[in-house]
C-alpha cells in the first residue's frame, strides 16, 4: 500500500495498467485528450508490478485494470471513468486535481 501511495503522491492523475490492455489505452487517450497531466505505470513492465497489484487489492480495488487515481483518490477502472465523463464530472474532477487548467477568455 505504501508503494502505491508513493507513486500517486503529488501527481494529479495516475493510471496503473498493463501494456496489452486496450481499455487502459482508451482511458489514457480520453484523459490526455483534455490536455491532462498524467502518469501511467504499466505493471507488466516495471519490476515491482506484482507488488503494486497486491497493494491495489489492499486498497479495495477488485476490478480489472486500469486503476485510475485522480487527485490521489481511487476513481476506479474504465467504467467509472467513462461514467464520470458521460455525467460531465470528469473534467471538473481533473481541474480540481490540478491536472488541467481552465480559464475564461
Amino acid at each position: 500500500m505504501d508503494a502505491v501511495n508513493v507513486m500517486i503522491r503529488e501527481k494529479p492523475v495516475v493510471i496503473f495498467s498493463k501494456s496489452s490492455c486496450c481499455m487502459s489505452h482508451s482511458v489514457e487517450s480520453l484523459i490526455r485528450g483534455f490536455g491532462a497531466n498524467l502518469t501511467v505505470y504499466e505493471l507488466d513492465r516495471i519490476t515491482n508490478g506484482q507488488q503494486i497489484e497486491r497493494a491495489l487489492l489492499q486498497l479495495g480495488f477488485r476490478q480489472n485494470l486500469p486503476a485510475v487515481f485522480i487527485g490521489q483518490q481511487l476513481v476506479g477502472n474504465e467504467r467509472q471513468v467513462m461514467s464520470l465523463h458521460v455525467q460531465n464530472q470528469l473534467v471538473p474532477l481533473l481541474i480540481q486535481a490540478g491536472a488541467i487548467w481552465m480559464w475564461n477568455k
